[in-house]
Order: C-alpha cells, then sequence, then structure tokens
C-alpha cells in the first residue's frame, strides 16, 4: 500500500506517517469534545477533519480545529511556541 502524495513529507514511504493513536477519537467526533495532546510531531490524518485538539506549546494547551487544508501537516505548526515580539516605547526624558 503506497501513502497518497499528501502525506508524503519527509518521512521515507515504506515507514509512513507518523501519528499517536488517539483511543477516543470517535467519541470526540460525536460529542464535539475536544483531545489534549502533546503529541506535536503527529501527522494530521484525513479522518481527523472536524476534529478539535488541544494541542501542548510549553505552557498551556492551545485549541486547534483540524480542517481538510490541515492534512498531511503536523500538530505542532499550528500551536505556536513563542510570543510575538512588541516594542513597547518609552516616555523620553
Amino acid at each position: 500500500m503506497q501513502p497518497s502524495l499528501i502525506l508524503r513529507s519527509g518521512r521515507s514511504a515504506w515507514k509512513g506517517p507518523y501519528f499517536v493513536a488517539f483511543p477516543n477519537l470517535k467519541d470526540a467526533l460525536i460529542n464535539n469534545v475536544a483531545i489534549r495532546t502533546q503529541a506535536r510531531a503527529s501527522t494530521i490524518l484525513p479522518n481527523f477533519v472536524g476534529i478539535r485538539f488541544m494541542v501542548h506549546n510549553g505552557k498551556d494547551y492551545v485549541p486547534v480545529t483540524i480542517t481538510q487544508d490541515m492534512v498531511g501537516h503536523k500538530l505542532g505548526e499550528f500551536a505556536h511556541t513563542k510570543k510575538r515580539f512588541t516594542y513597547k516605547m518609552t516616555k523620553n526624558k
């Protein structure tokens, strides 16, 4: 069985995509419950579409809703780990 071209992103074809087996995946789809995970390296599969994940960014859990455009990417790409830099003006004295 050959993986689709969408899921072939830097990992050898015979290994297939890296993903974590989430035991409550079907329950999360039916009841619209978010799945809390720290598996940022897990590849988003087509059957994850419509499911909400709470992805850990190192400090807290960031909500991520999976859409069709996210298939083939990693969960960690959508939970940023760094804050945006803002330059604070000081008063000239």
